[in-house]
């Protein structure tokens, strides 16, 4: 999954950013309204972390901005300001969600599960292709009853291609939502997570889940390569 974090303060940013990092997030940063809204435009996110208290445009004519242009990405506005009025600003302007600073960064996390799960190719909170389970919560995953230990970018890359089965993932559709701006997609890089991700998951078991789709991309499925 790959978020926008829009914020000016550079700690909390990086504080945030880092913090997502952790969890497997793909995270590009903007620091001001103008660049929140240059990002929108040539790069997809799964959501965005959008800061009320912005230079050279704030946050809610960003969010208002980007509902005029018919972006849909889950929004959750980040503010110091924790007055009612200020939430209905926020929420009115096309904001999915709203988070007061200081903030927990677990409800942060939680919040931003839920408002991933409202997408429809993203409902569910455990997802399962044949006997592979993965619970993006706890981020275990398991087949056959038994637990696989993933890294936490094989484990952003498995959950990019459940949430996505039968569908085959172009290179340029896996590494612009499991790495950010910064991934050399001309790399081998992809190839060799998912090599990695096969060894794992389907060397030890005789049904093989993750295929190739030739010249294409990859997909997870039970079904025939072809």
């Amino acid at each position: 999954m790959r978020i926008l974090v829009v914020e000016d303060e550079v700690r909390i940013a990086d504080f945030i950013s880092r913090g997502l990092s952790e969890q497997g997030y793909a995270v590009d940063v903007a620091y001001d309204g103008d660049e929140a809204l240059g990002w929108a435009d040539v790069a997809q996110f799964d959501v965005i972390i959008l800061d009320v208290m912005l230079p050279v445009r704030s946050g809610i004519e960003v969010c208002r901005t980007m509902r005029q242009r018919g972006l849909r990405i889950p929004i959750l506005m980040l503010t110091a300001r924790d007055a009612v009025e200020d939430r209905v600003r926020g929420l009115d302007s096309g904001a999915d969600d709203y988070l007061v600073k200081p903030f927990a960064f677990a409800e942060l996390l939680a919040r931003l599960r839920a408002l991933i799960r409202r997408e429809p190719a993203a409902s569910g909170v455990v997802l399962q292709v044949d006997d592979l389970i993965f619970d993006t919560t706890t981020r275990e995953v398991s087949r056959q009853g038994i637990r696989i230990e993933l890294t936490t970018k094989e484990g952003s890359l498995l959950e990019f291609l459940m949430r996505h089965p039968n569908q085959v993932l172009t290179r340029t559709m896996i590494s612009e939502h499991v790495w950010n701006y910064d991934f050399d997609n001309a790399t081998n890089v992809i190839d060799v997570h998912i090599r990695n991700l096969r060894k794992k998951i389907d060397d030890p078991f005789p049904i093989k889940l993750v295929q190739t789709a030739r010249g294409a991309g990859y997909r997870i499925s039970t079904r025939q390569s072809g």
